[in-house]
């Protein structure tokens, strides 16, 4: 049987199954558009499915909505939208995308029934967003400092520009986004916070465009080092940074950022001026969250090897909280798991993901931070697939090393650290 036909009576058996239960949940309450699918759509769809966001189309009103009724209906039934892929049977997320039992069922009843409007009166008032952001109005924004020019053609190393902040006193960051100027070709873009004595990238000049070097074969690759900062990334399915109140990102005073951007070809030459928007904390917080990670850089993987593991782990210097998770590979990527072992030897599994997608870059936030004592080890493993049967792969008869460049590979387990404000971030790291 081809994967098309299995797709096929897969769809069938679970439109026949869901429809069974719709017809019987529904009674004589016919299903439509203002009273049961827009308030789905307002609080599952419409973040992205709006003008100026990652999606292609707009959900905000049943116009939009009722040409998309039977592929929102797949998208559903396959769970393939929204996307989320978490196993269910690890951890519990505040930020949960996963459609309930009930809503893919709505969805489904709705796009069997002709997708009818409903009436008018029982339209839920719209969301407000603000527009060209997901976060509140930002208080300062840091755009690249000039217009970077796309060619139509080619590969495009990684660019950076270090972009000084100004700030004459400490900030703290609440919340913070970056916005893509040119979605098509921006295939990701992030922030790092680059602290003032910080010998990162030294002798860089401000404002002006280079390709960083690349790290040389003993070089030991890691993406966690202090004190450079993880400040906010952009990819597609990574929300912004949205932090609760008294918890902030610290910008300290005479810092830089550092941003970093890549580009991707489409055959049409354009010009992009991405940017960075921050909102600070009306007052100072109580806890402080830091980005880090447990990354393997040294791993390489096989021509063929379908199912090829790597680990990485993180051990910390001092008690903490865990508050989320965010696994990172490209194409080969097939699995991702986070554990915690504790100094106990207790292990506990935290996130698995069974079925990686390297299109959508999802952070999964506990529902509970998770406290963390001194000496537990934050470990994640990961597996790669360099075989011809997966449809990402650039080339399967190649040897996989990590690299920047899609065609390459990455192990990255990032996670967001909360601790006491006043505490040196240095005393996260095992002191050597």
């Amino acid at each position: 049987m081809t994967s098309t036909s299995r797709r096929a009576l897969l769809l069938s058996s679970v439109s026949f199954a869901w429809g069974l239960f719709a017809a019987e949940t529904a009674g004589d309450r016919a299903v439509t558009y203002t009273r049961d699918v827009a308030p789905v759509l307002q609080k599952n769809c419409q973040g992205c499915h709006r003008p100026g966001e990652a999606a292609p189309f707009s959900l905000l009103t049943y116009e939009q909505a009722r040409p998309w009724a039977k592929a929102m209906k797949e998208a559903v039934l396959l769970k393939k939208m929204p996307p989320w892929f978490a196993d269910a049977h690890y951890g519990r997320f505040s930020n949960d995308r996963a459609l309930s039992q009930k809503e893919i069922d709505t969805i489904t009843a709705w796009a069997d029934a002709g997708a009818p409007q409903g009436d008018p009166k029982d339209m839920p008032p719209p969301e407000n967003f603000v527009e060209g952001w997901s976060i509140p109005k930002p208080d300062v924004v840091f755009e690249f400092p000039r217009a970077f020019e796309i060619p139509a053609t080619g590969t495009i190393e990684y660019q950076k520009v270090v972009v000084p902040t100004g700030f004459a006193e400490d900030k703290w960051v609440q919340f913070a986004e970056a916005r893509p100027d040119d979605r098509a070709r921006v295939h990701h873009m992030i922030a790092f916070v680059r602290e003032p004595g910080s010998n990162w990238l030294k002798g860089a000049e401000p404002g002006v465009f280079f390709v960083a070097p690349k790290p040389k074969d003993d070089d030991t690759v890691d993406t966690s080092a202090l004190p450079s900062d993880f400040l906010v990334g952009y990819a597609p399915g990574q929300p912004p940074e949205m932090l609760p109140a008294r918890q902030a990102k610290l910008i300290k005073a005479g810092s830089d950022l550092v941003l970093e951007i890549h580009y991707t070809t489409n055959g049409t030459a354009s010009r992009d001026r991405s940017k960075f928007g921050l909102v600070f904390a009306k007052q100072p917080p109580s806890e402080r969250v830091l980005t880090l990670s447990a990354t393997n850089g040294k791993f390489r993987i096989p021509p063929g090897e379908p199912s090829y593991r790597v680990d990485a782990e993180f051990e910390l210097g001092t008690t903490v909280k865990l508050a989320s998770l965010h696994p990172h590979m490209h194409g080969r990527g097939k699995d991702f798991e986070y554990r915690v072992v504790y100094p106990t030897g207790e292990t506990e599994t935290l996130l698995r993901v069974p079925r990686y997608d390297w299109h959508w870059q999802l952070w999964y936030t506990l529902a509970t931070p998770l406290v963390l004592p001194k000496g537990t080890k934050i470990e994640c493993t990961a597996h790669f697939d360099n075989s011809p049967n997966n449809p990402d792969n650039a080339d399967p008869t190649k040897e996989v090393v990590w690299g920047d460049q899609s065609w390459d590979e990455m192990m990255v387990g990032f996670f967001n650290l909360v601790f006491d404000a006043k505490m040196p971030a240095k005393e996260l790291l095992v002191k050597q």
